[in-house]
């Protein structure tokens, strides 16, 4: 949910394009990290959960739950370009260089919505009213984030809402899906992805600070300022990693999700980069690179360390 990590594409075009440019500005606009760090991958914990742990797999509500997960994304995607481009978030210093958002990428997004809904009713006849549950929260989460009139980003709980709906409710909807029921150590587990997620979310918004303030979103790096965000991107992060120690210190994980602890290097590389250049957004580039870089070498070496655990 509005976690843009590179330049936005030139998405305003005419009544004159052809369907295959339409078609390729389609694939700008649904970039492939976001599908790789947002969506999938919590969903994929989810899902190695209830096979190494629950002894419990379901491949044809897998693949028809991964396909509302990317119809979901691309909503979300197409609705932070377009209401944040109504709100003038990406105005704010060059307002004569971007011509106003098309309303076919709302249309998109109110189309990609609608067949998420579709799965999760679908998904819902199959597995029963908790997994419509998971559905609706995650719908309200992803439609109002930047959309009016809840606009979650701009009253400092956007943050919240994506560590939630890409840590527990996304893990645990994944995991019911196969179990019919929920587990504590699976939310414990589900913490991982949530806390990096939070970290990727506040860490994303320190180069956008002014036009942010400017706007009145008022998300958690306007209220605390840049110097202290960068600590709490810090702390969210390593909170992450010290859940996967704690979970299997207490024997609530196996020993192979250790291996999440890879990524404490490039966590240690991004902190020190946004420590020296969080008042300039050009430099501060490479301290988002790499904590991306560790929410993806963390959340994928904890899943593979519950997988492995099925296996020997």
């Amino acid at each position: 949910m509005g976690l843009s990590l590179t330049a936005r594409a030139n998405l305003q075009g005419g009544a004159g394009q052809s369907p295959w440019r339409r078609l390729l500005q389609v694939a700008s606009l649904v970039r492939y990290r976001f599908f790789l760090y947002a969506g999938l991958l919590p969903y994929l914990l989810g899902a190695a959960w209830a096979y190494a742990i629950a002894g419990a797999f379901d491949a044809p509500l897998f693949w028809s739950g991964l396909g509302g997960v990317v119809l979901a994304v691309i909503g979300v995607e197409a609705f932070n370009e377009y209401f944040d481009s109504r709100m003038g978030t990406d105005r704010v210093f060059n307002p004569d260089d971007l011509p106003p958002m098309s309303d076919w990428v709302l249309w998109l997004g109110v189309a990609a919505f609608a067949g998420a809904l579709a799965v999760g009713v679908y998904l819902t006849y199959r597995g029963g009213w908790p997994i419509l549950a998971f559905a609706v929260l995650g719908g309200l989460a992803a439609i109002f984030y930047v959309a009016p009139p809840v606009r979650w980003a701009y009253r400092g709980l956007g943050e919240t809402v994506i560590a939630l709906s890409y840590g527990p409710w996304m893990v645990l909807g994944s995991l019911y899906l196969h179990t019919r029921e929920l587990s504590w150590d699976a939310l414990w587990a589900s913490l991982v992805p949530g806390f990096l997620i939070m970290a990727l979310a506040v860490v994303n918004a320190i180069p956008d600070f002014h036009q942010d303030r400017l706007v009145g979103k008022r998300n958690l790096v306007v209220r605390l300022g840049r110097r202290r965000a960068v600590w709490l991107y810090a702390a969210l992060a390593a909170a992450g990693l010290l859940t996967a120690v704690a979970g299997v210190a207490a024997g609530v994980f196996p020993l192979g999700c250790l291996a999440a602890l890879a990524a404490v290097p490039l966590l240690v590389s991004s902190a020190r980069c946004a420590i020296d250049t969080f008042e300039t957004p050009q430099r501060f580039v490479p301290a988002i690179r790499s904590i991306v870089a560790c929410y993806l070498v963390a959340v994928t070496l904890f899943s593979a360390g519950v997988l492995v655990h099925a296996w020997i």
